[in-house]
């Protein structure tokens, strides 16, 4: 009963993040916009994936918890320190997804700040240059109470609720379209492109890791070429999410 409980406030708690605002803020981008990011650094997206995108000059933004660098997960083989130190350096975004990969609506404001400082410690470690300006929720699941917390601490929180962003948005809950074979069509991706295009909107995809044979949460290089192509045609920018943020605040 605890448990169900327990779910039960959590997916009250998502919905309120998904429908109330911290602050409304509106987009200034003089055109659309596109970003990759992918969570939880498998090591076919710190690699592949990261060709991919630079193969037509493009970075993207990878949501990683440093608890998990190094721990190879059921579905993939996870990246390594040196994968983070490289793709930074290589001039994609680092972004913050919790160190332990835990859910921010399991967390209250003392535990989620220690996640955020740990995961922004590890990060330092690595790399003393390196700045985390971006989130994501792990597991996609919101949480109205830490979206206050989560202003302070970055200036862009990213969810899994599909949409394209566009005048008014959210900055701690920004919309987001799955760049995954087993949900996502070409056909989806070009509505979802023609979408941005219609709105001078912002279009977010999230992956985890591209491969031939992806996981159930991760694209093919097809399909992720596919969606860079669908770009290119309407020469929308593709952008890491920090990126992003600075044109629309323009």
């Amino acid at each position: 009963m605890n448990a169900l409980w327990s779910e039960a406030r959590v997916k009250v708690s998502h919905r309120l993040a998904m429908h109330v605002q911290v602050e409304r803020f509106r987009l200034h981008n003089a055109t659309p916009m596109v970003t990759f990011s992918f969570d939880d650094l498998p090591k076919s997206a710190a690699t592949l994936g990261a060709d991919i995108l630079e193969s037509y000059g493009a970075r993207g933004t990878f949501y990683v918890s440093g608890g998990l660098v190094g721990i190879d997960a059921p579905d993939w083989a996870t990246g390594s320190a040196d994968d983070v130190v490289s793709l930074y350096r290589r001039g994609h975004e680092i972004g913050c997804h919790t160190f332990s990969h835990r859910r921010a609506c399991d967390l209250d404001e003392t535990s989620l700040a220690g996640e955020i400082a740990r995961n922004r410690t590890y990060f330092h470690s690595l790399d003393p240059t390196m700045t985390v300006d971006s989130f994501a929720y792990p597991f996609g699941y919101g949480s109205y109470a830490r979206k206050y917390q989560l202003k302070s601490e970055f200036r862009t929180c990213r969810s899994i609720v599909p949409g394209v962003n566009s005048g008014e948005v959210d900055l701690q809950f920004l919309r987001a379209m799955p760049l995954i074979d087993r949900q996502t069509s070409h056909e989806r991706i070009e509505q979802a492109f023609d979408e941005a295009a219609s709105t001078n909107g912002w279009l977010i995809f999230y992956s985890h890791d591209v491969d031939e044979a992806p996981s159930l949460y991760g694209c093919s290089p097809d399909l992720m070429t596919y969606a860079l192509e669908a770009a290119a045609r309407r020469n929308i920018p593709a952008l890491t999410m920090a990126e992003a943020f600075r044109c629309a605040r323009a």
